[in-house]
């Protein structure tokens, strides 16, 4: 399955046609809504506004720090995280890279940076002017949208430098893989408690789980109190509420498999909408559906400076959605850790 090319659609003029009739539409739901992946919406407008671009980002991400303050995008299925900064500080690495800017602050794993686009709309407003990239299924991996303050020239000359030599309306793309739902090993469950008491370090988790023939919610699953509880649905809404009234700092992580994007610092206007609950915060938007949201874990993870204790949520289908901590830079911990032992807990643990 993953290397069949997906069935043809729609033509790029078709495509083209459909976005002039729908100018106000977001991109994602408008693709979703007609069959389409974001990246072929992009791809067809190459030529029209869009000009397909070198993907990795060791080519992008410096020009892009040339460009000034922008804002950043990173979304999964179920959540948007959106920052407002500068891409200072960008660290290569062939499997890992990041970037450290106090504001704009990724993880970032090139393998699925496979498709990239500047792009140019005309608006009422005059032109927006952004940065899209796409994993090899065509759906969105990372985005940076110009804003007021940034340097156009700087835009346009990564436009230039970064062309492709060949500049196709139409994407050869792959099938999405599915996702991995939650595995674990009840019989090994001891094993998993040893082992995760022993972690001085978050970043030994997932090493830890996969060694055992696990992945991060099987864990939480089998692993017990207390380093992982199960929580009501509803424990990232009240967890965002709490930090907000009582002014505790977290850190909040939104990604997908190729960009995870993190905010680190005060929640401040929490506002639901329908099934959304939002942050609007003047450098800081965040959107959750949580409708999607199945399952909220509490989990505490020894590390050398002492417990670390996030809230995850998951998926019907067990996609890792968000994960909050609280602020560990010159933060004390306690604030955090108060706020997460008052948090509404389930008394069954999901099967």
């Amino acid at each position: 399955m993953e290397g069949r090319a997906l069935a043809p659609g729609p033509s790029p003029e078709q495509i083209r046609t459909l976005r002039a009739e729908n100018p106000q539409a977001r991109s994602r739901d408008l693709a979703a809504a007609h069959g389409l992946t974001e990246a072929a919406l992009v791809a067809a407008h190459v030529g029209h506004g869009a000009t397909a671009i070198d993907p990795h980002p060791d080519r992008i991400l410096p020009h892009v720090a040339g460009m000034g303050e922008v804002m950043a995008l990173t979304r999964n299925e179920s959540c948007v995280h959106e920052k407002v900064g500068v891409y200072s500080d960008y660290r290569p690495g062939e499997i890992a890279a990041m970037v450290l800017d106090p504001d704009i602050d990724l993880r970032i794993f090139p393998a699925h940076w496979k498709h990239a686009f500047a792009v140019v709309e005309e608006s009422g407003n005059g032109p927006k002017r952004s940065v899209q990239v796409f994993d090899a299924a065509g759906d969105a991996v990372h985005k940076i949208f110009l804003r007021e303050a940034s340097d156009v020239a700087a835009f346009q000359r990564m436009r230039t430098e970064l062309a492709l030599p060949a500049q196709a309306e139409a994407l050869v793309l792959q099938p999405r893989r599915p996702v991995e739902g939650p595995k674990g090993d009840p019989s090994r469950r001891q094993e998993l408690r040893a082992t995760w008491a022993r972690m001085t370090d978050t970043h030994q988790f997932l090493k830890m789980v996969r060694d055992l023939g696990m992945n991060r919610l099987g864990a939480n699953r089998a692993v017990g109190a207390p380093h992982s509880v199960p929580l009501t649905r509803d424990a990232v809404t009240v967890a965002l509420q709490h930090a907000s009234a009582q002014k505790v700092p977290v850190m909040i992580f939104v990604g997908n498999m190729g960009c995870i994007q993190i905010h680190g610092g005060p929640v401040d206007r929490i506002v639901p909408m329908g099934p959304w609950i939002n942050i609007l915060d003047p450098r800081f938007d965040m959107h959750l559906r949580t409708d999607h949201v199945a399952e909220v874990w509490l989990v505490e993870k020894p590390t050398r400076s002492g417990l670390a204790i996030s809230v995850e949520a998951f998926d019907a289908e067990g996609m890792l959605i968000l994960q909050i901590f609280g602020y560990r830079k010159d933060t004390p911990a306690a604030p955090w850790n108060v706020l997460c032992a008052g948090l509404p807990r389930l008394e069954e643990v999901p099967a």
